[in-house]
């Protein structure tokens, strides 16, 4: 079975057939390519399986050629934004060191035995870790066709042993999505302030809660009043509006949420974010002011993000 056919068998598994005409009916000018480049990716099986800061499959010394087809392959799925990652060997050195977020947040969240829906997902990086972290099931929602398929690449060989997928990454909006049933954790990380209407995305993330259900909003912030960039903010298009701290708490208050607690507020620094050789286009540097860090390229203040962590009344 190829790393296509896998994908596609698993949202089948998993009720979400629908995935599937999304993936038939896409008219990305790119795919092609991409579809390509998952088919190149050899059909090697793991003897270990690890999920920790670098997601990592390995199996017995690879030959050269199916190395150099496992990494040819990967390589036409570039650019890769979250990771890292290792298959057999291969290092994918991502723009985000996404390890460094879940390490602030995963201290103040329980996980275990958990439904989770991750809102705008990625390649599916941090389910593999809420996998680790205990979850029983993780469903993930990302527009982005080309995240959805390295996701497939990396759950063809990480999610070889489970009869069913755990960490299941869907190509959509988070608008066009329907539950069964409400998930005992949702996180939503990276994606409120691309919102037109971000209050209208948190009323959204209660309208998939029970009575249980833990929240984990996590967002660009600024200090004093709310940011409405002019036209882009760190190079960023698509940033409608930089909450404070306190304007996150109310989106959460006017939803429905109770108590809710900031667990880490922290500058994005370079070390985080950055070009690399699977990432080779602009990134946090090249947003900064050269003569002021202290800056974007835009005369802002640079990026800092907040994690808050709310319950529902």
């Amino acid at each position: 079975m190829s790393a296509l056919e896998s994908l596609t068998a698993a949202w089948r598994a998993t009720g979400a057939g629908h995935a599937v005409d999304v993936l038939r009916t896409h008219r990305h000018g790119d795919l092609p390519r991409w579809l390509a480049a998952l088919d190149r990716l050899p059909d090697v099986e793991p003897t270990d399986i690890s999920l920790g800061d670098v997601v990592s499959v390995r199996s017995e010394p690879l030959a050269d050629t199916t190395r150099e087809r496992l990494e040819t392959g990967l390589r036409g799925l570039i650019p890769w934004r979250k990771g890292p990652f290792r298959l057999f060997g291969v290092d994918i050195d991502s723009e985000w060191r996404s390890d460094m977020k879940w390490a602030r947040i995963a201290p103040h969240i329980d996980l275990d035995g958990c439904r989770v829906l991750d809102v705008g997902c990625g390649n599916g990086y941090y389910g593999w870790r809420m996998l680790e972290a205990g979850a029983r099931s993780v469903t993930g929602l990302d527009p982005s066709l080309l995240a959805t398929l390295q996701y497939a690449a990396i759950a063809y060989y990480a999610g070889r042993r489970a009869a069913t997928p755990a960490n299941t990454v869907l190509p959509l909006r988070f608008e066009a999505f329907e539950a069964a049933e409400p998930f005992d954790v949702i996180f939503s990380m990276g994606v409120v302030y691309h919102r037109r209407d971000p209050a209208a995305h948190v009323r959204r993330l209660a309208s998939h809660v029970h009575s249980r259900t833990t929240v984990v909003l996590e967002s660009l912030v600024v200090d004093g009043a709310p940011l409405e960039p002019r036209d882009r903010y760190a190079r960023m298009r698509n940033v409608w509006l930089v909450p404070d701290v306190e304007t996150l708490a109310g989106w959460l208050h006017e939803a429905g949420f109770g108590a809710t607690e900031v667990v880490d507020v922290s500058p994005t620094a370079p070390v985080e974010q950055r070009r690399t050789d699977w990432m080779p286009y602009e990134s946090l540097e090249e947003a900064l002011d050269p003569e002021d860090s202290t800056r974007t390229i835009e005369g802002y203040a640079a990026p800092k993000r907040a994690v808050m962590i709310a319950r529902r009344r």
